[in-house]
C-alpha cells in the first residue's frame, strides 16, 4: 500500500494523511485555507479556550463577526472538513464549550493535551492534562457525550505529548484512558512538557502507539521535508503525519509530500508560487481581520514566506528584504517592497 493513503477518523474518511498541526498564532483559516489549496487533507483550527468561548458566546453573534474568538471557530471557505481544537481542564466547561460549536459544524472536535504554554498549563489544560491521566479520561468522556448531544456525533480526537518530563513519560497510559473514554484518534509529539519545542522528538514512541491502539495514531514532531513524512511513516507505521512548525512559511510541504510518497520525486515550489500564496494569504486574512491588523500580522509570515529551510531555498537578498517587511503597514506597501521579487514573477 502506498504511503500516502486514506484514513478513517470516527465514521469519518479523510483522502489523505497529511494533516496540518493545531499552531497558536498561526493556523487561522485564512492559513488553513492556503494549506488546503496546497494539498493538506485535514486541518485544525489554532487552540480555543472552551471557557472563552462560554463566556463570549460567539454562537450568538452574526456569523460574519470579527471578533478574535468567531474568526477562529469559522470555517475556512475551501475547507471540506476540519476540526475544533478546544483546550481546558474541568469536564463540565470542555462539555459546555464543545455543545457551543453547533453553530460551525466542525466535523472533529480535537482535545488539547499536549501545549507546554505557561498560561495554558496553569489553569490544567494542555500537557498539564497528562498529570492527571484520570481527569484527562473525564474531559474527554465529556466531550464525546456533548458531541453526541450537540454535535450529532462527530469523532473526537485528541493531541497529547510524551509525558510531563523524563521522569514521567505517560503516553501510553493517557492514550489507552483517552481511548476507552471515546477518543477516536490519538495524535502524538513525542517531546516531554519539558522539552517545550527543544531538543529532538523520540519517533520510537510514535511506533510504540501505534502498535498499540486500535484506533488512528497520527505522528508529530520534526516534519520539515518530504523525506521527514516518508521516514516517519515507514517508521513508525503512523496513519497519518502532523505538520506543525514545518508547514509554517511552507505550505506546500503538503503538495511536495504528496508527490515524494506518491511518486518517489517532487518539485520544490518557485518564487513565483511562493509570493502568490503570500498575497493570497494576506487578502484572505484581510478579508477576515481588516488589513491594518492583517498587514501587521502578516509581517511573520511574509519573512517565513521568503526565508530558506529544509527542503526549499532562500531567495535572493532575504534578508535586507525581510527587514523592510517587518515594517509594512499595508497591502501596496508589501508590493512596493517585494517589487524587485514580484516583477515578471506574480501577474
Amino acid at each position: 500500500m502506498s504511503l500516502y493513503h486514506p484514513v478513517t477518523i470516527g465514521d469519518l474518511e479523510f483522502p489523505g494523511n497529511l494533516f496540518l498541526a493545531p499552531v497558536a498564532g498561526y493556523t487561522d483559516r485564512s492559513y488553513r485555507s492556503i494549506c488546503i489549496d496546497e494539498g493538506a487533507d485535514f486541518s485544525f483550527t489554532e487552540l480555543s479556550s472552551a471557557e472563552s468561548i462560554i463566556r463570549s458566546r460567539p454562537d450568538t453573534k452574526p456569523l460574519n463577526d470579527p471578533s478574535p474568538i468567531s474568526v477562529l471557530l469559522r470555517r475556512a471557505d475551501n475547507e471540506k472538513r476540519y476540526a475544533i481544537q478546544l483546550f481546558g481542564a474541568e469536564p463540565e466547561r470542555m462539555a459546555a464549550g464543545a455543545a457551543l460549536l453547533a453553530r460551525w459544524k466542525p466535523d472533529v472536535v480535537d482535545i488539547n493535551g499536549g501545549c507546554p504554554v505557561p498560561k495554558v498549563i496553569k489553569t490544567g489544560a494542555g500537557s498539564a492534562l497528562m498529570k492527571d491521566p484520570a481527569n484527562l479520561g473525564r474531559v474527554v468522556e465529556a466531550v464525546v457525550r456533548s458531541s453526541r448531544e450537540h454535535l450529532g456525533g462527530v469523532p473526537v480526537t485528541i493531541k497529547i505529548r510524551a509525558g510531563w518530563d523524563s521522569g514521567s513519560l505517560n503516553y501510553r497510559e493517557c492514550a489507552r484512558i483517552a481511548m476507552e473514554a471515546g477518543a477516536a484518534m490519538v495524535s502524538l509529539h513525542p517531546r516531554t512538557r519539558a522539552q517545550g519545542y527543544g531538543g529532538k522528538s523520540d519517533w520510537s514512541l510514535i511506533a510504540d502507539l501505534a502498535g498499540r491502539l486500535p484506533v488512528p495514531v497520527t505522528g508529530s514532531g520534526d516534519l520539515y521535508t518530504p523525506e521527514d513524512a516518508d521516514r516517519m511513516l515507514r517508521e513508525t507505521g503512523c496513519a497519518a503525519v502532523m505538520f506543525a512548525r514545518g508547514a509554517m512559511g511552507n505550505p506546500f510541504i503538503f503538495s511536495t509530500t504528496r508527490s515524494f510518497l506518491s511518486t518517489g520525486s517532487y518539485a520544490a515550489p518557485d518564487t513565483a508560487h511562493r509570493l502568490a500564496a503570500g498575497f493570497r494569504h494576506l487578502e484572505r486574512l484581510a478579508a477576515d481581520i481588516g488589513e491594518r491588523q492583517a498587514c501587521l500580522e502578516m509581517r511573520k509570515h511574509f519573512c517565513a514566506y521568503t526565508k530558506g529551510g529544509e527542503g526549499r531555498p532562500g531567495m535572493a537578498g532575504g534578508a535586507k528584504l525581510r527587514n523592510q517587511l517587518v515594517h509594512a503597514e499595508t497591502i501596496e506597501e508589501y508590493r512596493l517592497m517585494l517589487q524587485d521579487v514580484i516583477e515578471g514573477v506574480l501577474p
